[in-house]
């Protein structure tokens, strides 16, 4: 088994697999190539250039998640570039840009109840997807040997690939709330999962983000955890929406998992915990601008029970619904803007914080500044994105409604 581990975590296999795609190094060599070749099983592995230990490359300096390289500097040549731009494409299906329009999109043009059911899962797969990183403390592939092609995200840990994650939570858990709901071919939107999923993995690899054992790794986490989630939270959405004490519960419930989360390894600080809040407060966001529908008597049960059929969009909804999402992006940007500054000024005058210049004080108090200045990011993080949240489910539809722009069916779907 440790033999089959280390083999899925070697760099070289993700090189192999980048080589295979069309990028090839700037300096590539003979023993380059049979140092692929040895990953992929051909060749005997002491003829590599670099020892492999743990499924790392052997380095005199501790392995870090933010580490630079040649690679990171541009030291390879991409020969392909319909793979390039398929796997770019694919790896922003797991960006914030992506999160920032497709959940609002979702909300005002297709599905309210499934999209607060998909937040769910999204959230709480992602809560421990990265709180497992931080725990694991895995780094990501070597570079070199691998070419890293990303920088984002290269300060957090490898394992496991919550991209992976997403890239099967989000598609099967839509296909899988919509199924019974919803009158289509089943196995299209099944065709749409697996291509939505291959190409977001295979892309973390292509990129040198992650290593083959990473994505495996992600893709089983998901789906037992989907195994559990999609139905319980199939039942407790209603009650969350309904429930008098949802709010009180949901506020202290995500507040106690921020707390907890885990803080990782010691010696390198990685922006997880801050991503993850970004998450757990949307989430909390959009079931708050719910239960606030439901309260003020805006939401009604449907009046015939799915499943229902599929009403495909004439050109007067195409521009209304172009309109709608136009509109609604550019407040949940001025949402963004302005509740960055204030949640941060307000923070800041809470805690009686003010930025401190590493030239001017001692290096253990400008650790403590350091520490204390992450602290107020979760807090503005949360109040930020929560109201994002609240407002792409209650404040933004409001608006659409005074405006006529509304989705006829938005306050019946509970």
């Amino acid at each position: 088994m440790s033999r089959i581990i280390n083999y899925l975590r070697d760099p070289r296999l993700v090189l192999a697999v980048q080589r295979y795609f069309g990028i090839t190094g700037k300096n590539s060599t003979k023993k380059d190539d049979d140092c692929v070749s040895n990953s992929l099983g051909h060749g005997d592995s002491k003829n590599s250039t670099k020892t492999i230990e743990n499924g790392s490359v052997r380095s005199t300096k501790k392995q870090k998640p933010d580490s630079n390289s040649p690679s990171d500097e541009g030291d390879y040549i991409i020969t392909n570039l319909f793979w390039y731009y398929l796997f770019v494409f694919g790896t922003e299906l797991g960006d914030e840009i992506f999160y920032a329009t497709f959940i609002p999109f979702w909300f005002w043009n297709v599905d309210g109840a499934v999209g607060r059911r998909v937040v769910m899962v999204w959230t709480i797969i992602m809560y421990i997807g990265q709180g497992i990183k931080d725990i694991v403390c895995w780094p990501r592939p070597a570079s070199p040997p691998v070419h890293r092609l990303q920088k984002k995200w290269v300060q957090e840990y490898g394992m496991p690939s919550t991209h992976a994650m997403v890239g099967i939570s989000i598609p099967f858990s839509v296909v899988l709330y919509t199924m019974n709901r919803y009158q289509y071919p089943l196995h299209w939107g099944l065709v749409i999962a697996v291509l939505w999923c291959s190409v977001m993995c295979m892309s973390r690899i292509y990129l040198g983000m992650h290593s083959v054992l990473d994505i495996i790794a992600g893709l089983v986490l998901a789906l037992v955890l989907m195994v559990a989630l999609v139905p319980a939270i199939d039942s407790l959405d209603r009650s969350l929406v309904t429930s008098h004490w949802s709010p009180p519960a949901m506020l202290l419930v995500s507040t106690l998992l921020i707390a907890v989360y885990p803080q990782g390894s010691k010696d390198q600080w990685t922006p997880t915990k801050g991503d993850t809040t970004v998450v757990v407060s949307v989430c909390v966001g959009v079931m708050l601008g719910s239960w606030t529908n439901y309260q003020l008597g805006q939401m009604s049960e449907p009046q015939t029970p799915p499943p229902y059929e599929v009403i495909w969009p004439s050109y007067e909804m195409i521009g209304v619904g172009a309109l709608r999402t136009s509109l609604g992006l550019c407040g949940v940007v001025a949402t963004r803007a302005i509740c960055k500054s204030v949640s941060y000024a307000l923070t800041q005058s809470i805690f009686r914080w003010k930025n401190v210049d590493s030239s001017d004080v001692s290096s253990d108090t400008y650790a403590q500044a350091v520490t204390i200045e992450r602290t107020l990011d979760i807090y503005y993080k949360y109040l930020t994105y929560g109201l994002i949240g609240f407002n792409i489910v209650f404040l933004l539809p409001a608006a659409f409604r005074v405006l006529s722009i509304e989705r006829p069916t938005f306050y019946t779907e509970l």
